[in-house]
């Protein structure tokens, strides 16, 4: 299971592969406009040292946001064990929302995240967590594909209940048959004619590797909603 899921890491990559590269060349674009503005104020008989500064300044935070969407690809890659940490479920989330953000862009697809202010501390592991994450949202992505683009959107929220820390992520596709809803975990099960029918068998092994519970529900208004509990750490008072 350790080794599909991380073959399944890189299948995701792979439909990924557009949004990484959007997120690189932005900053790559700015850093080349800074790097031309500032040649052009060099060659001036008294250049402006303030601008260059502020320039120099805008080329180091853009190069360092090239560099943290290279760790976060290298990282969703890359072949470790389970390493479980103390993570906060939200901040998880938030980065992987980010990793999505030019994806749903490229899709027409609308992203919304609610993620509650308050700390969802866990025990978990940041990159299969966010593989999970990742899996349900393109899966989320590849169900609106046919329905028309301005209703094509999908809603990531956590919150807290209880003893529980709770992840969702909803879209407003067609939803899943009645009869495939307890079947979609299974291993191979695929509506997709490319599909290898592991991406939510995977998806459920992790968030049972994090002592939690997944499963999948249609929406009263339409679409289908994937939803994740997991137990929360107990804190010190």
């Amino acid at each position: 299971m350790a080794e599909l899921a991380h073959i399944n890491r890189y299948s995701t990559a792979g439909e990924l592969t557009a949004s990484i590269a959007h997120e690189i060349n932005q900053p790559l674009g700015a850093i080349l406009v800074n790097a031309e503005t500032a040649q052009s104020i060099l060659t001036s008989s008294r250049p402006d040292l303030d601008e260059l500064r502020d320039i120099v300044d805008d080329i180091l935070q853009d190069d360092r946001r090239a560099g943290e969407v290279i760790r976060r690809t290298r990282s969703l890659l890359r072949k470790a064990p389970f390493e479980p940490t103390k993570l906060d479920l939200s901040a998880v989330v938030r980065e992987t929302v980010e990793f999505l953000s030019a994806l749903a862009i490229g899709q027409k697809v609308g992203l919304g995240s609610v993620l509650t202010p308050i700390e969802l501390p866990i025990i978990g592991d940041r990159i299969q967590l966010q593989q999970v994450i990742l899996n349900l949202a393109v899966n989320a992505i590849d169900a609106m594909a046919d329905i028309p683009i301005e209703n094509r959107k999908i809603g990531i929220r956590t919150s807290r209940f209880e003893e529980f820390a709770e992840l969702s992520i909803s879209d407003s596709g067609p939803g899943i048959p009645a009869e495939e809803l307890k079947e979609i975990f299974e291993p191979f099960f695929t509506s997709k004619a490319e599909g290898m029918g592991m991406g939510l068998s995977i998806a459920r092994t992790i968030v049972e590797a994090h002592k939690g519970r997944i499963w999948a529900e249609n929406q009263p208004g339409g679409g289908a909603s994937f939803r994740i509990k997991l137990p929360l750490e107990e804190t010190a008072d």
